[in-house]
């Protein structure tokens, strides 16, 4: 069928030569050339498939399952049938994200938090309803949230993004889809600041200066929990087994929970004001980075349970953190000063499009995503898709032998 960055279901030719071994019949082929996804309905016989990419490497998922597919390799499937989503995805180059590029948000609010789920940037903004989505991390859409709250915090998990809001306040929602959102409750009155998902759980904090905690199994209905001190908890993370949390108010301690429930005490390695923390695979060590405000201090972890310090590359207003294909990405306040790390040890300057102050930054589908306070700024980092992908999904026996 030629090249195509919009390829459909083949009526039999293939831009492969050689059909995979013990494949019958071509399901879809084409090529991705300046378009990095293609995602289609397609036809099974109810067997596996055969799942092949050539020049670069691709992802393909069907029906849910992702497969990481080499270049000029075969990787067999799931069975599946009729009526099958299937998403073809070229792989993103690890690129160093130095230099942001500005985007607009759709309306001039202390956007705090960003995250990426499901296909969309999602942000929320404090003392207002205003909300806003993004499909492509550069242009952006007004949403309203549910009430005119400080919505500080916002996290994707599960099929839910879920909102808690700075009060104190028991003011939370959620939303199956970025756009439209939904009041729920918090299980107390505090001033929620962060929430992250991880294991069938949602996780909040709160720096109320008290030891509330809260989690929820279904974004829409929370349990309260306590932390293990009375401090100003701010953030929170999860990865590897490892619900991680930080606190903004000048002391060193630290928390972690291997089930979002039942926290334990840990120690960070200065009396620093830790506002942000996120997890990160290095190679194949796990790895836990936290930020400070207005220091050069800085913290990692390879446990979740003990830190060691790092050092950032100026002694800036560190508010937020993230995480994305290779590198940690750092944003300050009121200055165009950010930073990034491949390790979360040692940071290297980067730069923001402008002297905003930046709060809240996110990574998804090769985007680096920041948002700022009481502006229209956004900015992003676009890592490159390794184009082109010349792909193939082949029918096959229904059992493997």
């Amino acid at each position: 069928m030629g090249q195509s960055t919009f390829p459909v279901p083949s009526s039999g030719s293939s831009t492969s030569t050689i059909l995979p071994v013990n494949a019958s019949s071509v399901i879809l082929d084409g090529s991705l050339t300046s378009a990095s996804t293609y995602t289609t309905t397609v036809n099974g016989n109810g067997g596996i498939a055969y799942l092949t990419a050539t020049d670069n490497p691709a992802t393909i998922t069907v029906s849910g399952t992702a497969y990481s597919v080499p270049a000029n390799t075969v990787v067999a499937s799931k069975a599946f049938g009729s009526s099958t989503s299937v998403t073809v995805a070229a792989n993103i180059a690890s690129t160093a994200p130095a230099t942001f590029t500005a985007s607009t948000m759709p309306s001039s609010s202390s956007w705090n938090a960003v995250t990426y789920g499901n296909g969309k940037f999602v942000a929320v903004a404090r003392s207002t309803t205003a909300g806003a989505y993004s499909t492509n991390g550069t242009t952006w859409t007004a949403s309203t949230m549910p009430s005119a709250s400080s919505w500080f915090g916002v996290t994707y998990g599960n099929g839910y993004y879920v909102a808690v809001a700075q009060g104190p306040t028991t003011a939370g929602a959620y939303s199956t889809n970025g756009t439209t959102w939904t009041a729920s409750t918090m299980p107390s009155s505090s001033d929620w600041q962060n929430v992250t998902y991880g294991n069938g759980y949602y996780v909040a904090v709160q720096a109320s200066g008290t030891t509330a905690g809260a989690y929820s199994t279904n974004g829409t209905t929370w349990t309260a929990s306590t932390m293990p001190s009375s401090s100003g908890w701010v953030s929170v993370t999860y990865g590897n087994g490892y619900f991680v949390a930080v606190q903004g108010t000048g002391t060193s301690a630290g928390a972690y929970s291997t089930n979002g429930t039942t926290w334990t005490a840990s120690t960070m390695p200065s009396s620093s004001g830790w506002q942000s923390v996120t997890y990160g695979l290095v190679g194949a060590t796990s790895t836990y980075v936290a930020i400070a405000y207005g220091s050069t201090a800085g913290a990692y972890s390879t446990n979740g349970t003990t830190w060691t310090a790092s050092t950032m590359p100026s002694s800036s207003a560190w508010f937020g953190v993230t995480y994305g294909n290779g590198y940690f990405v750092a944003v300050a306040g009121s200055s165009t000063s950010g930073a990034y790390s491949t390790n979360g040890i040692t940071w290297t300057a980067n730069t923001m499009p402008s002297a905003s102050t930046w709060f809240g930054v996110t990574y998804g589908n090769g985007y680096f995503v920041a948002v700022a306070l009481s502006t229209t700024a956004g900015a992003y980092f676009a890592q490159s898709s390794l184009l082109p992908v010349n792909f193939g999904i082949y029918n096959g026996p229904t059992t493997i032998n």
